[in-house]
């Protein structure tokens, strides 16, 4: 056997260890939160001892960080793919944020807590790339709105940063009361309401009812198509 194919299924090796360890923290500092989580438990998580994660990882921190990396990595190629392809501005935002709300909250509490409160961290390389991967989440949305500005179609006078924090300001809130109270809001209807909110700030003044009217038939014609897009990839799987 050469060199190469003994150190391939190493290699194979280290990647599933990487990725069950992984898996392993996203369940723990979930339910534990960062500061009451403990490697031990994400070893036991995994079903290995602690020195495995010590192998991998430098420390807890580290660990944290690319759980965080990699389920933001996952939110965000699902919006890039998904929001370009609605029609129209209203569709576009009424997707992030009902898309947002159930994410956050699809799993519980835990990781919407776990996001929310390290991403407040005062530790600066945590929070350094919280903001990277903010960036990247929120960019389909706010590149949609730069260029509905562009085109007059929504308001030219707002900054678009006080756009970005109307929309995921509004959401963040939600979210906190939804963690204090340990009680989740009924995700459609509270999506519906805020988007409905956020556009009614963000529309031009001139803007009619019939126009908007046709915005939330133009969403509702979105969804059920992403929905049904949604039904079929399930029923092929099985």
């Amino acid at each position: 056997m050469s060199a190469l194919q003994r150190v391939a299924p190493r290699r194979v090796k280290s990647q599933l260890r990487v990725t069950e360890l992984l898996a392993a923290a996203r369940k723990v500092f979930s339910e534990q939160g960062f500061h009451r989580a403990t490697t031990a438990q994400i070893a036991e998580a995994a079903g290995v001892s602690e020195a495995t994660v010590f192998t991998y990882f430098p420390g807890k921190r580290e660990l944290c960080i690319q759980v965080i990396k990699d389920w933001y990595d996952e939110i965000s190629t699902e919006l890039e793919r998904e929001v370009p392809r609605l029609p129209g501005v209203y569709a576009k935002l009424s997707h992030v944020v009902r898309q947002h709300l159930c994410t956050l909250l699809a799993d519980g509490s835990g990781m919407c807590a776990l996001v929310l409160g390290e991403g407040r961290s005062s530790a600066p390389e945590l929070a350094e790339v919280i903001t990277d991967c903010k960036r990247r989440y929120t960019a389909p949305l706010m590149d949609c709105l730069a260029q509905a500005v562009a085109d007059g179609e929504v308001r030219q006078d707002m900054p678009l940063r006080l756009m970005r924090d109307l929309v995921y300001g509004s959401m963040e809130h939600v979210l906190w009361d939804s963690i204090t109270a340990h009680k989740c809001p009924p995700i459609d209807d509270t999506a519906e309401q805020l988007t409905g909110l956020i556009w009614s700030a963000l529309m031009p003044r001139e803007a009619s009812l019939e126009a908007l009217a046709r915005f939330r038939d133009e969403v509702n014609a979105a969804l059920k198509q992403l929905d049904s897009q949604r039904a079929l990839k399930k029923r092929a799987r099985k």
